[in-house]
């Protein structure tokens, strides 16, 4: 049975550099938000299949990572639903156990893909030992904590459910004059 929440995945290797970017996101959340709700910050680390049951879980699902954007360090990009399932796909590189792409495909062949899903990204500068991240990088955390938190409260906004009732008429209109 899947919660109402959004899970905020951070993924990456926080002994790499600007690797560990989305890790990053999640500390600078709890720290500058904590008055978010109905939110699941959870580090993926690497990724594993381990994960799978918190997505499946989760109606709304926003990923947070480093990736080769072919854009300058420090650059953030939003991936909304199926371009992020695109983007997540696309052949690279990775240090991740799995890929994205890998838990995203499972996740839909189960039924359980989040509708409502997003990837926040932001491009590296250095992915190398060390546990410090760049200058660019660090200097992106607040944007892309700012694009997680609007997208929680967008999601939130939209499924709040409709006014469910019947409109008065007035007594003029209704027949039962006054």
């Amino acid at each position: 049975m899947k919660n109402k929440n959004t899970l905020i995945l951070g993924i990456g290797n926080s002994l790499l550099a600007d690797e560990g970017a989305g890790i990053q996101v999640l500390d600078y959340l709890h720290e500058h938000y904590p008055e978010l709700t109905d939110v699941t910050l959870l580090d993926g680390g690497t990724l594993s299949f381990t994960l799978l049951p918190y997505i499946e879980d989760a109606a709304n699902l926003i990923v947070v990572d480093a990736a080769e954007l072919g854009a300058p360090p420090g650059s953030v990009e939003v991936f909304h639903g199926e371009a992020m399932d695109r983007f997540a796909g696309r052949p690279r590189r990775s240090v991740h156990e799995v890929s994205l792409a890998d838990l995203l495909s499972i996740s839909q062949l189960t039924g359980t893909l989040p509708a409502n899903r997003a990837l926040v990204a932001v491009q590296p500068q250095h992915i190398d030992w060390g546990s410090q991240l760049s200058a660019a990088v660090d200097a992106a955390l607040p944007s892309m904590a700012g694009q997680v938190v609007d997208l929680t409260r967008q999601w939130a906004a939209d499924s709040k459910p409709a006014w469910r009732g019947t409109t008065p008429v007035p007594a003029a209109l209704s027949g039962r004059g006054g």
